[in-house]
């Protein structure tokens, strides 16, 4: 992997985001493509600016929590207290795990969740990752405030994971994804039933900017199948529209959506 220092710098730190158990210096050379001698240099910068550490008992290289700290210092100056009580609503409301993903480029990523389960089957996972475009719902609000054309880029570009990763009901072909995608923009909002995964359900809209309408973030409601049948969404959906409205016309005055 080709890059500036400093780019080469942040793909360690965004690698290291992915095991929280450490990785080898070998591994991280080998995966990012960056000669071991540079890889060993970079890791020795970021752990005396204090970002990295390294474990003394195995040597692998993990994340401090001086990145956590910083990330959590960001959301408590960063609109957080607008967000946070739209999302805490939705999540009593439907009882379910509410999680609000940002879009940025040809990224959709969870940044916030609210969960709405006090008890039984809890789907609590967690934040930063981005949403995979092919089969979640999240994804699918997004890709049907697109283009068809602009849809099957994204996620063509995004890639499509090993099909024995999906639920049992994912689209399994381009006319399968665009036929969901027409019936979420029939409906104002996409829903999936054990299409990311066997037992777990959800729908989400997608949060627009009021000055412009474009897409910018998606708002969704998650959970397992056996308390979120498909009928039990289409009667949260209100709700799930309701708060993406507060969301938008609040967008504005947080800086999740700049």
């Amino acid at each position: 992997m080709a890059g500036s220092q400093i780019e080469r710098a942040f793909n360690l730190l965004e690698r290291l985001t992915t095991d929280p158990r450490g990785l080898p210096m070998q591994t991280l050379a080998d995966e990012l493509n960056i000669p071991k001698s540079a890889t060993h240099r970079m890791l020795a910068e970021l752990i005396r600016l204090g970002y990295v550490r390294q474990n003394q008992e195995n040597s692998r290289y993990q994340l401090s929590t001086r990145l956590v700290a910083m990330a959590f210092r960001y959301l408590a100056n960063s609109g957080a207290d607008i967000v946070q009580p739209i999302l805490d609503r939705l999540a009593q409301e439907s009882g379910e795990l509410v999680r609000l993903g940002v879009i940025e480029d040809d990224r959709l990523t969870w940044i916030v969740k609210s969960q709405g389960a006090r008890s039984g089957l809890r789907y609590d996972p967690d934040m930063g990752r981005d949403a995979p475009l092919f089969y979640t719902a999240s994804g699918h609000a997004w890709l049907a405030s697109l283009s068809d054309a602009e849809a099957l880029l994204l996620v063509e570009r995004q890639g499509v994971a090993d099909p024995k990763d999906f639920g049992p009901n994912a689209p399994r072909s381009n006319i399968e994804l665009l036929e969901r995608l027409r019936l979420a923009r029939e409906r104002g909002y996409a829903w999936v039933v054990e299409s990311s995964s066997v037992g777990m359900s959800a729908l989400a809209a997608v949060v627009r900017d009021p000055r412009t309408g474009k897409a910018i973030g998606v708002l969704s409601v998650a959970g397992p199948t056996a308390r979120l049948p498909e009928e039990r969404m289409h009667e949260v959906a209100p709700q799930l529209l309701a708060a993406v409205d507060e969301l938008s016309a609040a967008s504005q005055a947080s800086e999740f959506f700049v």
